[in-house]
């Protein structure tokens, strides 16, 4: 019998001891107990005297997360879903019974614990145990001989066992709850009106990326996960909400990288009457916002970057960067011939007849996306890689589009919403004419957004934020799993641990839009 295995048969023999002794495994109706960051705040610096003249007694529960035995006393340590305290047990403080109750204690095991405060010979504050309930009751032990789960496909694979042994990890998705409400309590702040559109919709659109299929077996139709929420957030529009925002999944049935998963949280808002210009502001004030209350700080620390949040942030054309942060020849950046060679140099030969803008977007990725930094604009994209946005009005080869990036990622993106019902159909079916033989779900014309436009959506701007990479920004996590609860992974072999490498692979360029 391995090692472990003896150890899930000795714990499960502990387990039958106690429910023949009457002692139930899992018992219901444990009083609500304290919470020992309170109390450790309260008394971390009481003195040894005062908590000895202090009568309270205090009820706290919690997992047991190292465990010294000494005969007819012992220490441990048990943790909250905050904060650890120190308990002694004694056989004389416990009684006969309770004591025996504690030996078939073990590690991982939850417990709620009565008793007075004291401080330990080396300081450390400590409960006196007066009473001690098994709350439950664990058949498996904790993950101790390697201090903390280390692996970090066990780590992304068991989220529970890398919480309990890391508590940095619980702070990462405190963090990230706290920026959601922040996100939130903004647009609150600002006016607009938080809705919930169809995830599932018989039409892909709103960005280009490959989808999740299923089937609805009652209405007998095909359906769509969505890769975006935009097309019904601009219905609404239409319908006479001027500011509304979502915060909810996308699917891209796509690559998995360290910024990639198929099921990632988006931010996206519209407003009416407003453009990309003022979404520039409203973005800058938005995170400066989430620094202050995240940090104290507009200055952050992201793997070994000074990322300075300051508005306002560096702004740059499309093509202007292009060549001065990608080194292209100004004159030569619009000339097909060029693009093609420079991407066949690169190792990135151009597939078929794509458009300029295109070979420029694949360009834009290999030589300028890596090295923007400190926060910035990127604005006026080529308009045949933004069909739902408006032309320039001085050019209208570009768009009122922008693309925000930080540290070599693409953070947001927002343009003046495309409101003319027959530039857009020409433009839905300019996309289905043209679509690459690489797009594996041919684009279809939505009729009923067309039909949508045509009863008047006022001028209005809308962008997207990808909260998962936000989220890395503010936590300075490396990896998109990292501030993920339940990141997708391959399902282990029988027998084996399959590994899933957290490399940058290259994904689609659709995979790295948030809203296209």
């Amino acid at each position: 019998m391995s090692e472990d295995n003896t150890l899930l048969a000795q714990r499960r023999d502990k387990a039958e001891e106690l429910e023949t002794s009457g002692t139930p495994l899992y018992p219901n109706g444990i009083p609500t107990p304290g919470d020992i960051n309170i109390i450790v705040q309260t008394h971390g610096e009481t003195s040894a005297e005062a908590l000895e003249a202090n009568i309270i007694e205090y009820y706290v529960a919690g997992r047991i997360m190292g465990l010294r035995r000494f005969g007819k006393a012992a220490f441990m340590h048990i943790q909250d879903n905050a904060a650890r305290i120190q308990v002694h047990v004694t056989k004389d403080g416990l009684g006969d019974s309770g004591f025996n109750l504690f030996k078939k204690i073990d590690l991982g095991d939850i417990i709620a614990v009565r008793g007075r405060l004291f401080r330990t010979k080396t300081g450390e504050l400590t409960i006196a145990a007066s009473n001690l309930q098994l709350a439950s009751k664990s058949l498996r032990p904790l993950p101790e001989k390697f201090h903390g789960l280390k692996d970090k496909e066990t780590r992304n694979r068991k989220r529970y066992l890398d919480m309990i042994m890391n508590p940095e990890v619980k702070r990462t998705f405190e963090i990230r709850a706290r920026i959601v409400r922040l996100m939130r309590q903004y647009f609150h702040d600002n006016g607009f009106l938080e809705v919930e559109t169809p995830m599932m919709q018989p039409i892909v659109g709103g960005a280009t990326a490959k989808p999740f299929q299923t089937h609805h077996n009652a209405l007998g139709i095909d359906l769509f996960l969505r890769i975006a929420p935009e097309l019904y957030l601009k219905r609404l529009l239409v319908g006479g909400f001027n500011r509304v925002f979502e915060l909810n999944r996308n699917f891209r049935n796509e690559g998995i990288s360290i910024q990639h998963n198929p099921e990632f949280t988006m931010l996206e808002f519209y407003e009416a009457y407003a453009t990309f210009e003022d979404l520039i502001k409203r973005t800058e004030s938005l995170f400066s916002i989430i620094a202050d209350d995240i940090h104290g700080s507009q200055i952050i620390s992201y793997q070994g970057h000074q990322v300075d949040l300051t508005p306002p942030w560096r702004r740059l054309t499309f093509e202007a960067s292009l060549c001065e942060i990608g080194g292209l020849d100004a004159s030569r950046v619009s000339n097909r011939g060029f693009c093609e060679a420079k991407l066949k140099e690169l190792g990135a030969p151009a597939k078929g007849d794509e458009a300029i803008g295109k070979l420029q977007a694949k360009l834009f990725d290999l030589l300028v996306e890596p090295n923007l930094i400190q926060p910035t604009f990127i604005t006026h994209y080529p308009t045949d890689i933004s069909p739902l946005a408006r032309k320039n009005a001085q050019n209208p080869e570009i768009t009122d589009r922008f693309e925000m990036f930080i540290t070599g990622r693409e953070m947001a993106n927002a343009f003046s919403e495309l409101n003319d019902p027959r530039d857009q159909k020409m433009r839905f079916e300019e996309q289905i004419a043209t679509r690459g033989d690489d797009e594996e779900i041919p684009p279809e014309l939505d009729e009923d957004y067309i039909e949508a436009l045509e009863h008047a959506m006022p001028p209005a701007a809308g962008e997207g934020i990808g909260i998962d990479r936000l989220v890395m920004l503010f936590t300075d996590s490396p990896s998109i799993r990292d501030v993920i609860l339940f990141p997708l992974l391959k399902p282990e072999a029988k027998g084996q641990v399959k590994k899933q490498e957290e490399s940058e692979e290259k994904a689609p360029e659709s995979a790295k839009s948030v809203k296209k």
